[in-house]
């Protein structure tokens, strides 16, 4: 039997994991895998792929990003502007779905996020032999208690506040940290407890920018004259409003620049000298933590299980640690967002973490 994979989306440490899992289950089962180069995109004719061999994945798992490439952009994108959703067009289906039989292929992997997922349920519903595995840093899909990257993703956060604690103290000024998170706060919540943030903006927690200089002046008159911040991008302004670079072209607005826009106001109302500085793809990059590349194995394995028992339409799900399924259709349009009197925002203020409200 032959089984196909493709990467789609953003990368993310993980990615090569899940790959080396899918192949090495595979060829247990003396199957062959074909990797579909940047993404869907290299199902179209007269395709971009190759196949992968256990020798192919020999020293992948420390690798960061994808040994197949990827995009989120292209004849594929699901996501449109603002959040809105847009089939792919029946034309671009079904080139791809020649690939498809040309090749024999019997199972398609798809390795993305929300997007990705939404595109893969949809060839589903039109016969395709699709089976998805969770990929996001921002670690939101509700049908999932994690994905890999995150673990990573948060480490690099830890990695930075380390750093910029030393700067901040020695020059007594505010540091605002800039991370992803376009929905969801988790990368913010979890880095900023981590590596000892003073304050954390999330997307789902409205914050007051005047309580969080009242916050730097109490720590001041305490004696403790530096102060870091931690803003996810996704944050919203006081006035409602996202911090955006520009529309992306085929895909969603890109965000960014909350985190200078924080640092002047707060610059403003403390009298403090304040710097801004922002991850970005940092985040993405890099060599994947020991969780991360564990993680991912296991969903490669799980998702060649699915193609061996004919479950089709199903994403790879971890749950309560142990790795299963659940329908696709259940999977997507279904964000898991920190909860703003969860447990782990009370950990957070517990311990003196000002959130802005």
């Amino acid at each position: 039997m032959r089984i196909g994979i493709l990467n789609s989306g953003g990368d993310c440490p993980g990615l090569n994991a899940v790959i080396h899992g899918v192949v090495g289950a595979a060829s247990q089962l003396g199957w062959e895998v074909i990797g579909f180069k940047d993404g869907f995109e290299g199902l179209l004719p007269p395709g971009d792929y190759k196949v992968l061999k256990p020798q192919d994945t020999l020293g992948i798992l420390k690798l960061g990003g994808t040994i197949l490439g990827t995009t989120n952009k292209g004849h594929f994108a699901a996501k449109v502007g603002k959040g809105d959703i847009a089939e792919v067009p029946a034309d671009i289906v079904s080139k791809a779905k020649r690939t498809m039989d040309q090749l024999e292929i019997r199972a398609l992997i798809i390795v993305g996020g929300d997007g990705s997922l939404t595109t893969g349920l949809q060839l589903y519903r039109e016969g395709w032999p699709i089976i998805g595995v969770p990929k996001t840093i921002d670690n939101d899909l509700r049908a999932t208690a994690m994905t890999f990257g995150f673990d990573s993703a948060v480490s690099t956060v830890v990695d930075g506040l380390d750093r910029l604690h030393t700067t901040a103290e020695s020059h007594k000024r505010i540091m605002v940290l800039e991370v992803m998170g376009r929905h969801a706060g988790w990368i913010a919540l979890w880095g900023g407890i981590a590596g000892g943030a003073d304050a954390i903006l999330l997307p789902e927690i409205p914050f007051d920018t005047e309580k969080v200089a009242e916050h730097v002046k109490q720590r001041d008159a305490q004696g403790h004259h530096s102060t870091l911040v931690v803003v996810a991008e996704g944050a919203h302004l006081p006035d409602g409003e996202l911090a955006t670079i520009a529309e992306n072209a085929g895909g969603e607005v890109r965000l960014g620049g909350i985190g200078e826009i924080i640092a002047r106001r707060l610059e403003q109302l403390t009298g403090k000298e304040t710097r801004s500085c922002t991850l970005g793809h940092l985040q993405r990059g890099g060599a994947p933590t020991a969780l991360d590349r564990i993680l991912g194995t296991r969903f490669g394995v799980m998702a060649v299980k699915l193609a061996e028992e004919g479950r089709f339409g199903r994403m790879v799900s971890y749950q309560a640690y142990h790795v299963d399924s659940v329908p696709i259709e259940e999977a997507v349009n279904q964000l898991r967002l920190v909860e703003p009197d969860g447990e782990m925002v009370k950990a957070a203020k517990a311990v003196g973490i000002c959130l802005g409200d």
